[in-house]
C-alpha cells in the first residue's frame, strides 16, 4: 500500500501573487441548490403575474388590475407584486394573502379611486394601512375622525407620562381588590387635580397664565400626598379635570370594563396657615363582568344573598325595574306565606 502524504503543488507565482485562476476560483458564489438538494422544486423568480390579478385575501375573493396593486411603489402590496418575491396560488390559482380580507375591498377602493371608507370603519381600514404600508392612505385617514380627535386627545395625554403606568395600577387595583373580596366589582379612590397648589380667593387677581408661580421654596411646602389609590396630575393645558376624566373612562372601557365615578369629597389635609389641599377625589367603582337581564328577574333578589356591606344599590334598585328591591323582597315573602298557608286549609289560592 502506497500512502501520499503533503500538499498539492502551489501555482502561486513566486513574487506571492495570484492567478487569475486562483482569484476566480476564491471568489466563486455557492452553486443554487436544485430541487433535489432542497427537497421541492423551487419557484422560478421573477414571477410573473397576469394584467387581471384575482385575489384570495384570507378566504376573501377580489379581482382587481395589476395596476392598481402597484399604483404606489413604496407599498408591501407594490413590492409583493413586482415581481420579485414568490406569492402562492390556492387551488383555484388566486393570489394568496394570509391576512384577514375583511376591510381590504376598502383598500382596493382607496387604491382604484382614492375613496375613503366611511367613519366607523376608519380605525379598521388604518389598521389594514399600516399593515400594507400604504402612506397616501394613513395620511388621510389620520385626518378622519376619530382618529384626528384621537390625535388631539393624545397630545394632551402627552402631559402626563404617567398617564399609562396609573392607568394599568387602576385595573390592578381593581382586579385585586375584586378577587380578594370575591366581589363582582371593587371600587377605589382617585385624585384627579389641575393645579399643583392650591389658590386663595387672594391670590386670584394675580393669576395671569394657567399655572401660579411660586418660589421653590414655597412650593415645598405644598408637597404632600393624598390619602387616595392614584393620582393624576398636575398639568398645564386648557384641558381641565372632566376631560381627564373622560379620558380614564373611555381608556377603562376599551378594556372592556363598565366603569362609573362620581366625586366624594376633597381632600382637606390642612398644609400651612390657611391652606388646604382642596383636591378633588373620585371614587371608580370597576366592574368585572354585567349580570344578564333575564337573571335579574329571579323569585329573590340576589342581594338578599350578600353579606352585609357587601350590597350593591345599583344593582338592587334595577333587579325589577323600577321598584326598590325591599319591597320585592317583602312581595315573595307575602306570596310565600299566603301560598303556604292556603295548602293547610286544604285551598290553593291564586
Amino acid at each position: 500500500m502506497v500512502v501520499v502524504t503533503g500538499r498539492e503543488p502551489d501555482s502561486r507565482r513566486p513574487d506571492g501573487a495570484m492567478s487569475s485562476s486562483d482569484a476566480e476560483d476564491d471568489f466563486l458564489e455557492p452553486a443554487t441548490p436544485t430541487a433535489t438538494q432542497a427537497g421541492h422544486a423551487l419557484p422560478l423568480l421573477p414571477q410573473e403575474f397576469p394584467e387581471v390579478v384575482p385575489l384570495n385575501i384570507g378566504g376573501a375573493h377580489f379581482t382587481t388590475r395589476l395596476s392598481t396593486l402597484r399604483r404606489y411603489e413604496d407599498t408591501m402590496l407594490a413590492a409583493m407584486f413586482s415581481g420579485r418575491h414568490y406569492i402562492p396560488t390556492d387551488a383555484e390559482g388566486r393570489y394568496f394573502i394570509d391576512r384577514d380580507g375583511t376591510h381590504f375591498g376598502d383598500v382596493l377602493n382607496f387604491l382604484r379611486s382614492g375613496d375613503l371608507p366611511p367613519r366607523e370603519r376608519v380605525r379598521a381600514v388604518y389598521k389594514e394601512a399600516q399593515y400594507y404600508a400604504i402612506g397616501p392612505l394613513l395620511e388621510q385617514l389620520e385626518n378622519m375622525q376619530p382618529l384626528k380627535g384621537e390625535k388631539v386627545r393624545q397630545a394632551f395625554l402627552g402631559l402626563m407620562p404617567y398617564y399609562k403606568d396609573h392607568l394599568e395600577r387602576i385595573v390592578e387595583i381593581a382586579r385585586l381588590r375584586a378577587v380578594q373580596r370575591k366581589a363582582r366589582f371593587a371600587k377605589l379612590k382617585v385624585c384627579v387635580f389641575k393645579e399643583e397648589m392650591p389658590i386663595t380667593p387672594y391670590e386670584c387677581p394675580l393669576l395671569n397664565s394657567l399655572r401660579f408661580e411660586r418660589s421653590e421654596s414655597d412650593g415645598q411646602l405644598f408637597e404632600h400626598h393624598c390619602e387616595v389609590d392614584v393620582s393624576f396630575g398636575p398639568w398645564e393645558a386648557v384641558a381641565d379635570v372632566y376631560d381627564l376624566l373622560h379620558c380614564l373612562v373611555t381608556d377603562l372601557s376599551a378594556q372592556g370594563l363598565v366603569v362609573d365615578h362620581q366625586c366624594i369629597g376633597v381632600c382637606d389635609k390642612h398644609l400651612i396657615n390657611h391652606y388646604y389641599c382642596k383636591r378633588p377625589i373620585y371614587e371608580f367603582k370597576i366592574t368585572w363582568w354585567s349580570v344578564p337581564t333575564q337573571s335579574r328577574h329571579t323569585a329573590l333578589p340576589s342581594c338578599v344573598e350578600r353579606s352585609p356591606g357587601e350590597e350593591d344599590s345599583t344593582t338592587a334598585q334595577s333587579l325589577c325595574g323600577s321598584r326598590p328591591c325591599q319591597v320585592v323582597l317583602k312581595e315573595s315573602l307575602l306570596s310565600f306565606t299566603t301560598s303556604f298557608k292556603g295548602e293547610i286549609n286544604g285551598s290553593k289560592l291564586t
